[in-house]
């Protein structure tokens, strides 16, 4: 049987699968190695995943990670992973060459990701050729849960919104200024707490200032990366939580670019399970 993991920073989810078969589905927290340990990770595989398959005989996992672009993370999430499951073939690759590989199987696009982060590359149907470094949500991640949620509260703190919106987003989350500076400069997890925001956005994406606001954000996502790479006879898809959920507004976005975009998935899971078939 085969453990295909697709996570994020918000959360994990643990495909157990024989054949294309979908056997098990797991949901847990989300795995970041440039915010948790190995032992971290160890804990939340001990309390959380292995109870659920232990039953099973996992002969390989294939882990799609936030954070796991690099070689060090990489070795972070697998060591995690071997410890447990110690006789399984074990590859741990980034979320965006999982988004490739569920969007284009062995073709080539330009895939991107909108989801609590943000990413995007030129994959040609085996590796990811060339990347522009998203940066994370304080220097780029543009069209990303947690920079929409960082401009919101920031025109929000800033009475930058008209003042029932304010009042009603301040109700909703139950927000100060102190709790807000807390979740994005001390607690864990700052990009989660901002993305959770989307939510609101998405209820409230007929108000000009929220529109406006996820329109010039998507905009900057394809200025300072999507065109960045040769879109000549390209395709170029999305995955993503905030792809999927605001994809009409991604669209006019991409239609004023003269770009064309041929699928949208909320999970690159189902993609993934056919590409390890």
């Amino acid at each position: 049987m085969v453990l295909i993991a697709d996570s994020g920073s918000s959360n994990t989810t643990w495909n157990v699968t024989e054949n294309k078969e979908l056997i098990l589905k797991i949901e847990t927290s989300g795995i970041n190695p440039f915010y948790q340990t190995t032992g971290e990770i160890q804990e939340l595989i001990l309390t959380s995943l292995l109870p659920k398959t232990h039953q099973y005989n996992i002969e390989a996992i294939f882990f799609y990670g936030a954070g796991c672009a690099f070689p060090e993370k990489k070795k972070t999430v697998s060591e995690a992973l071997s410890y447990f499951y110690p006789d399984a073939k074990i590859e741990v690759e980034s979320d965006l060459l999982g988004g490739a590989r569920a969007l284009f199987q062995h073709e080539k696009g330009i895939a991107c990701i909108l989801g609590t982060g943000s990413n995007s590359c030129y994959y040609d149907g085996t590796h990811i050729i060339k990347n522009v470094s998203p940066l994370g949500f304080i220097l780029g991640d543009e069209g990303s849960g947690a920079v929409l949620g960082k401009l919101l509260i920031a025109d929000c703190m800033k009475k930058q919104l008209p003042e029932w919106l304010c009042d009603k987003l301040i109700d909703e989350y139950e927000l100060s200024q102190e709790k807000v500076m807390d979740a994005v400069y001390k607690n864990p997890f700052p990009s989660k707490f901002l993305a959770s925001f989307a939510p609101f956005m998405a209820k409230h994406i007929e108000e000009p200032a929220i529109f406006n606001l996820i329109f010039d954000n998507f905009d900057a996502f394809f200025t300072r990366n999507v065109m960045q790479y040769d879109l000549t006879e390209m395709k170029v898809g999305f995955v993503g939580s905030v792809a999927y959920y605001f994809k009409d507004t991604l669209e006019i976005v991409a239609s004023e670019r003269n770009i064309f975009i041929s699928q949208i998935l909320q999970s690159p899971m189902e993609g993934l399970i056919q590409y390890h078939s």
